[in-house]
Order: structure tokens, then sequence, then C-alpha cells
């Protein structure tokens, strides 16, 4: 379930310059769906939704073979690609760090990936996992025993999890095999690849059927879209296939927030982050040395006219929205104002602890943050945040008017470096 910051605007139909204004959550959570339908259902060359409307087309059987070869060694080498470089340990820290953090799921997977551990590993691994829980070992015995080797197969693993299927055996594979190569794996993989998508569309319940295909569609249009989103600047090796990716549930760091908002900046160029442009020793004697930061390949990662409109939407946000008390706050030397834009974000961060009648009665607070990533003039932009961990963010009930007003009194700091900028940009 999702709603809007404030609950008054739930039932307002604004359009999305309206709602990165002032900061309205369910446009962006209904545009994620979209473009997760929209990945879904088109993806590669052909539609699996389309495929389904016909069960008795007798090109099935052959096109579930190539498309479980085609489209299955894309997976095995991207996961393959993803957990090679990485010990055996950190690479089941990203695969659970990127799984819901339920026992159900935690211990299927587990199960699945570490065969031969006991009921104690698999206890201590959800304390470890979900501290604030505590478990009988009448409850791990349960759920070692209903999430045991023999009781799923791979594809149900892959459902009871939301996890492609192949994510879990290549990473059991390289924890078996560590220096097997790309070749070898994907020979390996052929039985597990047909097996995996045979069962999908074989199952004899059209009902069951079609809840798995359509969880399986929106794993792998999660992957395609955490792709397009790494090339802007998106931080992380995983993302959780959630709706609330839109509103920031997926994480991110403030240096990229920071870069994104230098991609809009710059027109939709991607540059790269330099600490250093150059270093000078011995000047004007027969020792000088200089030493200068070699020129990285600048790429463009977003259309010209949608940065632009996404600036002009973002300074809309300092004159109209959540962020217009930083409005006219920046001058020139003329006392004109200059153009700032940013978006705030407010985030109270929160695990259900207990639920009644599907309502959420009691809950433990895991963070408290408070951001706003803005550009000032044509030059500069950053990110402000602020960030309260655990338990202690109960005791706070700050929201992005914070960083606003912090960034409001660094203004008579920021702005002669900001106008020394300006004016040299403008040769005067």
């Amino acid at each position: 379930m999702f709603n809007n910051f404030n609950k008054k605007e739930n039932s307002r139909v604004p359009n999305l310059y309206q709602a990165l204004q002032e900061s309205i959550n369910l446009p962006f959570v209904r545009l994620m769906q979209d473009i997760v339908s929209y990945s879904s259902s088109y993806n590669s060359e052909g539609s699996v939704s389309q495929l389904l409307r016909n069960d008795k087309d007798p090109r099935r059987e052959e096109y579930l073979k190539a498309f479980a070869k085609r489209e299955g060694s894309s997976f095995v080498k991207r996961f393959y690609r993803k957990y090679r470089q990485l010990a055996p340990e950190q690479r089941l820290d990203v695969l659970f760090d990127g799984i819901a953090q339920q026992e159900q799921k935690l211990a299927a997977v587990y199960r699945y990936v570490k065969p031969y551990d006991g009921a104690r590993d698999l206890k201590a691994f959800l304390n470890a996992r979900l501290p604030s829980k505590h478990f009988s070992d009448k409850e791990i015995n349960a759920l070692y025993n209903k999430y045991g080797e023999d009781k799923f197969n791979l594809a149900d693993q892959g459902y009871i999890a939301r996890v492609h299927p192949l994510e879990l055996w290549v990473l059991r594979y390289l924890n078996d095999y560590p220096e097997t190569g790309l070749t070898q794996v994907l020979d390996d993989a052929q039985p597990q690849l047909q097996a995996v998508y045979r069962w999908l569309f074989r199952t004899r319940y059209q009902n069951a059927r079609d809840v798995r295909i359509q969880v399986m569609l929106e794993v792998e249009a999660f992957l395609s879209i955490h792709q397009r989103w790494v090339r802007m600047g998106y931080p992380f090796e995983y993302m959780v296939p959630s709706l609330g990716s839109a509103l920031g549930s997926s994480g991110d760091r403030p240096a990229a927030l920071a870069e994104l908002m230098g991609i809009i900046q710059n027109d939709g160029y991607r540059f790269p982050t330099v600490r250093i442009d150059e270093l000078q020793f011995a000047k004007d004697t027969p020792y000088e040395v200089t030493l200068a930061n070699n020129k990285q390949m600048v790429t463009r990662v977003m259309h010209q006219e949608v940065a632009r409109a996404l600036k002009r939407a973002l300074a809309n946000v300092v004159q109209n929205g959540t962020a217009r008390r930083l409005n006219g706050s920046l001058t020139d030397n003329q006392g004109q104002a200059i153009v700032m834009g940013g978006k705030t974000g407010t985030g109270d961060n929160r695990i259900a602890t207990e639920i009644r009648d599907g309502r959420k009665v009691a809950s433990t607070a895991i963070n408290r943050t408070a951001t706003f990533v803005f550009y000032l003039g044509d030059s500069h932009f950053g990110t402000l945040t602020a960030f309260v961990p655990g338990e202690k963010a109960d005791d706070f009930s700050f929201t992005s008017a914070l960083p606003l007003q912090v960034l409001k009194g660094m203004m008579p700091i920021l702005s002669p470096m900001i106008n020394q900028t300006e004016q040299c940009q403008a040769g005067l």
C-alpha cells in the first residue's frame, strides 16, 4: 500500500510537474507501475504475455526452448559478472540484502544456497538478519524442514523469495566451483534454463501459472530497469523489485544524488568526478613538474530535452513548491536572483512489528532522513542530508525543511564563490 506524505492529497490527480513541485508520492508510484508493466510485457524481441494468449499455439514448445536459452543465458551471464569478483560471504550478503527481510524468504534462499548447513546455522543466520525477532528451536526446525533441498524445485525457490531462480543457481554454483569460467557455467546451466522456464508454463493450475509468470516478468523488468538506472548514477549492485523504488525505498547515496543533479545540470552528460585537477611542484625552477588529471570520456546518459525539462521542473520546486523558502535567497552582484532548483525528500523508515486487520498498529524505526538535492546557478550542484540511524530516530520529527534551512544559512558563504564562477563564465 502506498500513500502520500500528506493523506489529504490522496484524492488529488496531479500531473508529474505538480507532483514534483509538491512532493506528492502516488503519481510516481503509478508511473513506476507503468514502466514495470511495459518492461515486463515487451521485453526482448517478443512479448511473453502475447504467447500466453493462445495455449494451443503449435510454436509454443520451440518458442519456450528458444526463449529459455536466450533469456536464461543472458541472466546467467549477468549474475556471473555480478558475483564472480566477490568472496563467498560477500556474495551472500549482496544476495540477502536484495531480498525482503522476512523469515520465510530468507530461510528458503538460505537452505538452497547453503544446503549443507544445519538448523543451528539457519538459526544464527536468521538471528543476525532479524535481530528484533526471537526464534524458538521449534520454529527454526519447522523452517529448516519446510524449505529443505528436496521440497521445492529451483523455480519454486525463486518464486518464494521473489528472486530470479537463475541468480540462486549461479550463486550456489560459484560457491561450489569458484574457479569455473563463464563458458563452462553457461554449458552447465542449460538444463536449469529449460527446467526454470518450462515449469512456469506447464503447471496445470491456470491462475497459479499466471501469478508466477507475472512475478518472474516483474523481477526481470526490475533487473532491466536497474541497468538503465546505473547509467545515471544509481550506486548499488542490486535493486529491490518494489514500486517503492520510485520513492527511494531502494536507497541511495548522497554522492549519487549529487551526480544525478550534475547530469541534469550538464544537459544530460555524465562527467567523471574529479577531486584534483592539477598538482604543480617547484614552479619557475629547473625542477618544475606539473601533474595533470587524465581526461576521461564524457558520456551522454540523458537526452538534452529531458535534462532541460527536469531542470525547469526543479526550479519550479524552489519557486513555488516544497523548497520555496530558498526562493530569492541567492542573488548576483546586481541583486538579481540566481536561478536555483532542487528536490526535497523526507524518509521515516520503519518495519511494521504488529499488524491488525491489515492495519499497522506498531512499528520499529530504522532511520530518519531528510534530503535536499539541488543546483545553484549554472555551475554548482550538490546535496544536503540529515540522518539519524536506528531506533533513536523515533526521538526526531524533522522534515526536509531542515536541510533547506541549513542551505539558506550557508548562502552568505556560498554566494561570493557562485558569483565569481558565474562572472567568469560570462566573460566579465
